[in-house]
């Protein structure tokens, strides 16, 4: 290529900026235009895009000359924004998950995409991650698959623009916005779609002292969710948001009726002077054998440009290599809408004590 291809992005907020760190590693990519109206997060991206052009409205960012496009807004924009782009452009989306926030919304966008041939990517970066992707080819090992659990035990939610992550209007609630990437994971690995969700939550701890406007947080900061999916593999999460400084932020375990394979995955916070730990896989058969364990190393440079165990820049490398090619894109929309309906589900079911049924041909919950 003699000419790098033109990036824009919509949202330089925490996310964002990762989003800009991470495509400044990629060779024959520029950001060439980016959208943000709030002035500190405005401020922060133009130390790392120094040369791109800065607007205040998504309708000026349509107007540059662009080869694709990241959205990385906050949850309850993202339907109406990536609506707005469809609507004047076929530019290829990568957008940030949850792709939408209510049941509602997640007709409006299927609707809207049967209409046209855009790439749209979810940005369900978690599937990149190098440790998952490496739990994710060594899958047949254990045989039929079973069981699948994933425990993420963690900090509470980060200080976001306006706080809007504290409140489940905006943010969907925590099992759409921080479990959605479980919910996408369990789908991929078990290769199975969901049928029921069962729920328990809670605000336990965090942010109780808080007030916005006078309004405490009402997001829940633990809980359990099982799943049953249309294959007969049933799925757990263990979320608890009060758990700082755990040796491994996320722990995966698939057993199939030859073994286990675990994955485990450490925070993104290091102690100074020290290097990270790495991921690791552990497979255990069922047979009498010793368990093999297995270190996965991150490039530094992937390490140190986001808080995902680099799974932002293989994404971006992956996304790159699908806007070339003309997709299709690796993560769908409708791998993205699931997501968010089976933490609708759980959200419903923790609230109502009841279990949740998910219509998974027609997206839609069965209450």
């Amino acid at each position: 290529m003699t000419n790098p291809l033109r990036y824009g992005l919509l949202g330089a907020g925490m996310m964002g900026r990762e989003h800009l760190r991470n495509l400044a590693l990629l060779n024959n990519v520029q950001v060439v235009a980016v959208c943000e109206p709030n002035p500190a997060m405005l401020e922060k991206a133009q130390a790392l895009a120094p040369d791109a052009v800065f607007v205040a409205d998504l309708k000026d960012l349509l107007k540059q000359r662009l080869d694709a496009l990241v959205i990385a807004t906050p949850n309850f924009t993202h339907c109406e924004q990536l609506l707005t782009v469809l609507d004047a452009c076929d530019v290829p989306v990568l957008i940030e998950k949850p792709l939408v926030t209510s049941e509602v919304d997640v007709g409006r966008i299927r609707r809207a995409l049967a209409e046209r041939a855009s790439m749209v990517w979810v940005g369900m970066e978690y599937r990149f991650m190098p440790a998952l992707t490496a739990f994710d080819a060594k899958r047949p090992d254990i045989g039929q698959q079973k069981m699948l659990s994933i425990r993420e035990h963690r900090y509470p939610f980060l200080k976001k623009v306006d706080d809007w992550n504290r409140f489940n209007r905006y943010s969907g609630g925590t099992f759409v916005e921080k479990c959605c990437h479980f919910f996408d994971l369990m789908r991929l690995f078990l290769e199975a779609e969901p049928v029921r969700v069962f729920a328990s939550a809670a605000q336990d701890v965090n942010h109780l002292a808080e007030r916005y406007n006078g309004e405490q947080p009402d997001i829940w900061d633990n809980g359990y969710v099982i799943i049953d999916f249309d294959n007969g593999c049933r799925g757990m999460l263990d979320l608890c948001m009060f758990s700082d400084g755990v040796r491994f932020e996320q722990e995966v375990s698939l057993v199939g009726d030859l073994g286990r394979l675990d994955c485990q995955i450490p925070g993104p916070f290091r102690v100074a002077g020290a290097l990270p730990e790495p991921a690791r896989l552990i497979l255990s058969s069922r047979a009498p054998s010793t368990p093999v364990t297995e270190h996965i190393l991150v490039p530094e440079a992937a390490l140190n440009a986001g808080s995902h165990q680099g799974a932002t820049f293989f994404q971006h490398q992956a996304f790159l290599a699908a806007v070339l090619r003309g997709g299709p894109p690796a993560v769908s929309v409708e791998d993205g809408l699931m997501a968010v309906l089976m933490g609708l589900a759980a959200q419903s079911s923790a609230s109502t004590g009841k279990a949740v049924g998910i219509d998974a041909q027609n997206f839609r919950l069965q209450r």
